[in-house]
């Protein structure tokens, strides 16, 4: 493929979907499992998932770019797609659950969706940057 940053944005999506997975099923089970408040779950939830793809970003969509430790590289992607993840998500389900009570699953998706743009840019920029040569 000619278009090296096309390749890299289908794989950080291909990984974000399986993220989503992740996100859902931990959500789903501590909210509707053990009955957590949705909130926490949300949180619990979002971190579940910026661990899973930290893991296969690392391994798969940014394997070619190796500078600095890994735990430098995973702090920074707690603290920059972590953070963006967590406030978009916390921010939407507030208002799209607790102010106008659409469902907790529909609205964790439409949550995802609004920062993934956002985390493709963190982590392309900030967590897997290029290193100066």
């Amino acid at each position: 493929m000619r278009l090296p940053w096309l390749r890299r944005w289908l794989k950080f999506n291909a990984v974000g979907a399986i993220g989503i997975l992740v996100q859902l099923a931990v959500l789903a089970a501590l909210k509707t499992g053990l009955h957590a408040p949705y909130m926490i779950a949300t949180a619990i939830a979002v971190e579940a998932a910026v661990l899973h793809n930290f893991v296969w970003h690392e391994r798969w969509t940014w394997r070619d770019r190796r500078g600095g430790s890994v735990p430098g590289r995973l702090l920074r992607f707690n603290l920059g797609n972590g953070a963006v993840s967590i406030v978009v998500n916390l921010a939407f389900m507030r208002v799209l659950v607790g102010r106008f009570h659409i469902q907790y699953i529909l609205a964790n998706l439409a949550a995802i969706a609004a920062g993934s743009i956002a985390n493709y840019l963190v982590s392309d920029l900030f967590v897997f940057r290029r290193e100066a040569s």
